[in-house]
């Protein structure tokens, strides 16, 4: 098991972590399995989505703002965050990709990503190949 730090920029933020994790995979001298990419955060998410259009993570971003709005939540009277912890749970903490012939198996237009959801923060990335 391996991990990384990513130092977010913006308070929602979705960043392209599928370099870092694909080095983690060819380093890890499995030739088929499966990597398990996992963030011990609870207001942070992994997922798999397209990264070439950047308007795709801000859409899915705008998504879930108005899926889950700010404010009004009983957790914000504790840290005034509880919209990102939803979301963070809708979204979950991790992604498992194929791993064949010592690389990951994501489609064409697919890339992981950390979703940012109260940041800026320093996230850490677990990654385990098996």
């Amino acid at each position: 098991m391996k991990e990384f730090s990513v130092r977010t920029k913006k308070k929602q933020d979705m960043v392209d972590i599928t370099g870092q994790v694909t080095d983690l995979v060819k380093h890890s001298g499995v030739s088929d399995g499966v990597c398990l990419v996992y963030v011990p955060h609870a207001t942070a998410a992994v997922v798999i989505n397209e990264n070439a259009d950047p308007n795709v993570c801000q859409d899915i971003l705008d998504a879930l703002a108005r899926l889950v709005p700010e404010g009004g939540w009983r957790h914000d009277r504790i840290d005034d965050n509880a919209a990102a912890h939803i979301k963070a749970t809708i979204l979950g903490p991790s992604e498992a990709v194929p791993v064949r012939g010592g690389r990951l198996r994501l489609g064409t237009w697919q890339s992981l990503m950390l979703v940012e959801l109260d940041g800026p923060r320093d996230r850490t990335v677990i990654v385990d190949v098996r």
